[in-house]
């Protein structure tokens, strides 16, 4: 562990000089014309607000162990955002999905489908700060990156929280160098309804439920190369604590985008969930299992061998552990899990936001004898889709 830590500590002195949230659908910079200025095209450009709407659209056929199970069309994301400033100095930005629940949370009073509630103050062009809900500022490519890129998520970026209520200051050194301070809730709801089967019998809340994040974001190679670095950590109950150690190393020059993500987290309690849903029916009281331990490498390559067609492919190997034996988790490994990703990507409209795709997916998940001891089954699943995804700026 302790050269695990020593490791991200030396490489992660740098990353990218964009405030590490996930980004706007469109915004008003882009060159992409809202449906208001194509309609009135004297409407004063400086207008500080606009407004996106994003549909995102497939039809899947599914496979477990190779053999089909269904075919069946789905509204994958539907969201609608609204940003825009009120001053030099202030901007602001809303986003809501609308494929989530709506109910709200109890420790932000928020419904969970809205993502963003923020105002941005930005006194100096090397000082900003963010008040409100926003993203949790983490190292990785794929995990920064709008999720309307991302056809499959690796499942550590998958069941990350990555929206929390809190504060964040961004300074930025120079053009190609910034750093991220974050202060954020840890978790939106209660224990109960963070943890997969609560919090542990004889552990003890917290009373204060933040994690705070150091970030580095840097551009080198004549900004061809961009490093996203990150450490977090927080309380999630008394003497339990969460830590993440995410980066991101990403090649971007013409034709060809290239990273590879390396994320790493242990959790005193198992927020991710993924070992403590392996206990089975041979478990009659199962519980939320605790000092897990997550690792993910991301590999993933774009090439835009054609003005109006991209194709990647990715790839993400994943483990899950227990790095301290408690109940009935013993120490070890439990699960490992392949991600394997090929896509096809045709942008019909030139300086559009439409694009249709077609997709391959392969995961397949290893158990270790830990795992079925409690009882864990595996399967192998694959799918085929083929969708459509617009993001409209409306005004």
């Amino acid at each position: 562990m302790k050269k695990l830590v020593a490791l991200f500590i030396l490489i992660g002195m740098a990353c990218l000089p964009i405030q590490a949230q996930d980004p706007a659908l469109v915004t008003p910079d882009d060159s992409i014309k809202s449906l208001l200025n194509r309609l009135l095209p004297t409407v004063n450009p400086e207008v500080k607000a606009h407004m996106n709407l994003e549909f995102y659209t497939s039809a899947a056929a599914y496979f477990t162990n190779g053999d089909f199970d269904e075919a069946a069309f789905k509204i994958n994301r539907v969201r609608m955002e609204l940003l825009g400033s009120f001053s030099k100095e202030f901007n602001w930005h809303f986003r809501q999905s609308f494929n989530k629940y709506s109910n709200p949370h109890a420790l932000d009073n928020l419904s969970s489908s809205i993502e963003y509630a923020y105002v941005n103050w930005k006194p100096t062009e090397k000082f900003n700060l963010t008040v409100g809900k926003q993203f949790v500022s983490m190292g990785g490519y794929e995990y920064y990156l709008n999720s309307n890129k991302i056809r499959e998520f690796s499942e550590f970026n998958d069941y990350v929280a990555a929206y929390q209520a809190g504060v964040s200051a961004t300074f930025n050194f120079s053009p190609t160098q910034e750093l991220v301070l974050q202060v954020t809730n840890l978790r939106n709801g209660k224990d109960e309804d963070t943890y997969v089967y609560g919090r542990p019998e004889g552990i003890a809340k917290a009373k204060i439920p933040v994690i705070s994040t150091l970030n580095w974001n840097g551009l080198f190679a004549d900004k061809s190369v961009h490093l996203r670095y990150a450490a977090s950590w927080g309380q999630q109950a008394k003497s339990k604590n969460i830590l993440y150690l995410t980066a991101a190393n990403v090649y971007e020059k013409g034709p060809v985008v290239a990273y590879l993500d390396v994320m790493y987290s242990r959790q005193g309690l198992d927020a991710m969930g993924i070992i403590s849903d392996l206990q089975g029916p041979v478990v009659q009281t199962p519980t939320t299992a605790m000092n897990t331990e997550y690792l993910s490498f991301i590999a993933d390559f774009d090439y835009r061998f054609h003005p109006n067609w991209n194709a990647y492919i990715k790839g993400a190997y994943e483990t899950a552990g227990v790095y301290k034996t408690n109940g009935l988790f013993e120490k070890g490994l439990y699960r490992t899990t392949w991600n394997i990703q090929g896509c096809v990507e045709f942008f019909p409209m030139a300086n559009s936001e439409l694009m249709i795709f077609a997709h391959l997916l392969h995961k397949e998940h290893k158990l270790t004898e830990r795992a079925r001891a409690l009882g864990a089954v595996s399967s192998d699943t694959q799918r085929i889709s083929f969708g459509l995804v617009y993001t409209i700026p409306v005004f």
